[in-house]
């Protein structure tokens, strides 16, 4: 079961289609497993047709949204929610192969990348597969700037708890962090990063220069 997922304004965007591909790529996988902000979705879709429906007809308040979905957290999920979704089906038609079965460079002791920029043309962000080894860890860092996360496969932790599979994760420069692998399966995890991350360990630092 998720436990981390997008922020309302996220999900909004997200309805609305104002989100980058690789953003919304990320928000897919975790609606495709999460019924509850799958349930928040379907109801953002809804106002929206009935919005543009009534335009210009239709007076909207600054707190509407955030009203709406504190209306849609107190109401208990319905079963129907939890029909089955396909899994990592977006992912592998985008990457031809099973996750496991993708070339893999090793990047940092632990950790394996791949680089799938290229997959999404025109896009500004840096879009990256990361596996972390089973009961490895990466190299203590932050950011530059910001870098969605959703966990695809195992589960990682680090000082903000335990992130599992479909959880979803934003960090930015104010946050620094060493994820540690747990569990008997690798860690494989997709990335979008509006900037390099900067390695911040006493040793590692020394290759951020060569870092893009």
């Amino acid at each position: 079961m998720t436990r981390h997922h997008p922020d309302s304004l996220s999900l909004m965007e997200y309805s609305a289609g104002n989100l980058s591909e690789p953003h919304a790529l990320c928000i897919r996988l975790h609606l495709d497993e999460c019924p509850h902000c799958r349930s928040r979705v379907d109801t953002l879709d809804s106002l929206g047709a009935v919005m543009m429906e009534q335009q210009p007809k239709v007076t909207v308040s600054e707190n509407m949204f955030d009203n709406i979905l504190s209306a849609i957290d107190s109401e208990p999920v319905r079963a129907s929610d939890f029909a089955p979704a396909p899994r990592m089906g977006v992912l592998q038609k985008l990457l031809g192969d099973d996750i496991n079965r993708l070339p893999w460079k090793r990047q940092l002791g632990d950790v394996s990348v791949l680089d799938i920029t290229d997959r999404f043309p025109g896009q500004s962000e840096q879009v990256v597969l990361q596996k972390l080894a089973a009961g490895g860890k990466a190299p203590a860092h932050t950011h530059r700037g910001e870098e969605t996360t959703i966990v695809l496969q195992g589960a990682f932790a680090d000082q903000k708890g335990v992130f599992n599979q479909w959880d979803f994760v934003v960090l930015n420069d104010q946050d620094e962090h060493k994820p540690v692998a747990v569990g008997c399966e690798d860690c494989i995890t997709l990335s979008v990063l509006s900037a390099p991350v900067k390695l911040t360990g006493t040793f590692t630092r020394m290759l951020n220069p060569f870092i893009r």
